[in-house]
């Protein structure tokens, strides 16, 4: 093969890609250290190959040099199964891998026969490559090693996304194909062998993965913080302490109904900490039986300054967990509560040709829906914004809020009825 800017420039693109990863890896802030360090060394032995491929291919079309073509097709043969060790550790970067490694090893001494016989390959007079008994050593070794990281990725897929499997199996085909065309082709053709191109794309696909690995554990992490935070925002120490007062004071005076407010207390305890482990969508009725059970507690301690109505027209539909609740705790704080002499909460459901509709409304003082709510401790009030959220993410649904000053709030939830399966 001779030489030219045509065949200078074959590689060109390959160093590009091998830098831009380097660069990107160095600078990024999401990926761990152990997988930066695994892209690093895939990245640098990237770089090695590519130079050893140029290299071998500059020695092929001069002059016979011997120990130098063999030194170089050693390291060559060597090295390429070392990426499918280092792809094993970007899935599992816990393990070790003593077996895996033990097969690198062995494909280096087999080869390493050709400095003193014919065994695995042989340079002839000529400068030509011959393989010998034991030449596809380096090729049954890679298809072992391939298995094994492809039964890892199937068994790490299985505990996490199954889509994520792709990329694994993408990888795959790549080095696959990539060796058909070495093999068909033939490495004669081109100063870089399709198989360095495939293990640098291959390279690129995983830091791919890596950053998909990223963004999955940081939605898990942001639906715990957010299940907590629900947790939080439904469980003021107010009203704790208000309940247990109440309990406390039921203990003297009507200790059957204590009882019973102690049971229904419980059971509003135990729906709120079920949420924190399900952040999907409920029946109706569950979500209303959770509410019902929180208004009773509150009628419980309002006793006649707190009304509460109920007009259930349907339930046959779902909604997120904690949907109802909160919206109806707070038209008891900020507005029956808020009003002067008897407050009312009224609970209402509707059903449309193309959604369904829940209303929450009382008859208190009222607010400016475009204002900043406040909790009573002072702390910004995340209820209603939690649901609004949970609600458009889970559902597709929306909720909205009419009041006035001094004329009482109702907040409507609707639910289409071509995204929520009917329960």
């Amino acid at each position: 093969m001779n030489w030219n800017l045509t065949t200078a420039a074959l590689p060109v693109p390959l160093l590009f890609l091998l830098v831009g990863l380097a660069v990107t890896v160095a600078i990024d802030p999401y990926i761990s250290r152990k997988h930066r360090t695994v892209m690093g060394i895939i990245i640098a032995l990237g770089f090695l190959l590519t130079a050893q491929n140029i290299w071998e291919d500059l020695v092929s079309a001069g002059k016979p040099q011997w120990l130098l073509r063999t030194s170089l097709a050693v390291f060559g043969y060597t090295i390429r199964p070392v990426f499918l060790v280092l792809f094993l550790y970007i899935i599992r970067p816990e393990r070790k891998f003593p077996g895996c490694w033990a097969l690198v090893i062995l494909n280096w001494a087999i080869h390493m026969t050709a400095f003193f016989s014919h065994l695995c390959f042989w340079i002839d007079g000529t400068n030509h490559y011959e393989g010998g008994p034991l030449s596809s050593t380096c090729l049954v070794i890679s298809l072992i090693l391939m298995a094994r990281w492809l039964y890892e990725s199937v068994q790490y897929c299985r505990s996490a996304r199954r889509k994520d499997i792709l990329i694994p199996l993408l990888v795959v085909l790549v080095i696959l194909v990539s060796t058909f065309l070495d093999n068909h082709v033939g490495y004669s053709k081109q100063p870089v062998t399709f198989l360095t191109f495939g293990i640098a794309v291959s390279g690129m696909l995983y830091y791919i993965w890596l950053h998909m690995r990223f963004v999955q554990d940081h939605e898990e992490d942001l639906k715990a913080r957010q299940r907590m935070q629900i947790m939080l925002s439904q469980i003021q120490p107010h009203f704790l302490y208000n309940t247990l007062s109440a309990i406390q004071y039921l203990c003297s005076h009507d200790p059957e109904a204590a009882g019973e407010v102690t049971a229904k207390f419980s059971r509003y305890l135990q729906g709120n900490m079920s949420a924190l482990q399900y952040d999907g969508e409920i029946p109706f009725t569950r979500e209303l039986e959770h509410t019902r059970i929180y208004l009773d507690i509150e009628k419980v301690r309002y006793e006649d300054a707190l009304q509460i109505e109920y007009d259930i027209t349907c339930t046959d539909f779902s909604l997120p967990t904690l949907t109802l609740q909160p919206i109806a705790e707070n038209a008891v704080r900020h507005g029956a509560r808020g009003k002067r002499g008897v407050g009312t909460v009224a609970i209402a459901t509707r059903e449309y040709p193309d959604r369904w509709e829940v209303t929450v409304t009382d008859d208190g003082p009222g607010f400016d829906p475009s204002a900043p709510t406040l909790a009573d401790d002072g702390r910004d009030h995340i209820g209603i914004q939690n649901v609004r959220d949970r609600l458009e993410r889970l559902s597709g649904g929306k909720l909205s809020i009419l009041s006035e000053p001094g004329k009482g709030t109702r907040v409507t939830i609707e639910i289409p009825k071509k995204q929520v399966k009917a329960t």
